[in-house]
């Protein structure tokens, strides 16, 4: 998805506006039980479209996950399959946003304590001589990015299992939306044609 700025509007074609709706609720997120895991902000209080908005809308990153939140439009007339298809993108979204969030507070509190190490290790201090925040060489951080992939590998294969479940659900709930609403319409213009032959 191209990048958009803060509150920008999506605008879908027909088809898929017709399908941009979601449902049921698949598994939890693996891992996330975590006792420092990130807030859960999904939607940040700026970021509200107007009331009179029939588009899905687009925010700014989430300060935790790096993501941009989606609200999703709710239609008047919206049927029970359209409200389940738009759930269920609600639903991943937020787990989505969850994932992320926790990932990366780990990353980055095990970056630290990995700087921390090393540099207590060498005899060096968090801080040089001149005040500046204490680094490593791209050498040594490399060790810290393998030993993290690795021993959240794991983690990443059951996330990636689920994001494909999950959007092979999504994709074939938005397949029946459009024939649901394909249908409709073919069944109002059979019946204003009957009308009118009456």
């Amino acid at each position: 998805m191209a990048a958009l700025r803060p509150g920008a509007r999506v605008c879908r074609p027909p088809l898929r506006r017709a399908l941009a709706d979601c449902g049921r609720r698949l598994g939890p997120e693996r891992g996330a039980e975590r006792g420092d895991a990130a807030p859960s902000r999904v939607c940040p209080p700026r970021f509200c479209p107007p009331r009179k908005s029939c588009h899905d809308w687009i925010g700014p990153p989430d300060k935790y996950s790096n993501l941009r939140p989606v609200h999703f439009h709710v239609p008047e007339n919206e049927s029970p399959l359209e409200q389940k298809l738009r759930e269920l993108r609600q639903e991943t979204q937020e787990w989505n946003q969850q994932f992320w969030a926790n990932q990366n507070l780990a990353f980055s509190k095990e970056k630290e304590e990995f700087i921390r190490s090393r540099l207590k290790t060498k005899g060096l201090g968090l801080k040089t001589d001149a005040g500046q925040k204490g680094t490593l060489s791209a050498e040594e951080m490399a060790d810290f990015y393998k030993e993290f992939l690795s021993k959240n590998f794991q983690k990443h294969m059951c996330y990636n299992r689920d994001w494909y479940q999950r959007n092979f659900t999504i994709t074939f709930l938005m397949g029946k939306v459009a024939l649901e609403r394909i249908w409709s319409k073919l069944t109002q213009k059979q019946g204003k044609r009957n009308s009118s032959d009456s």
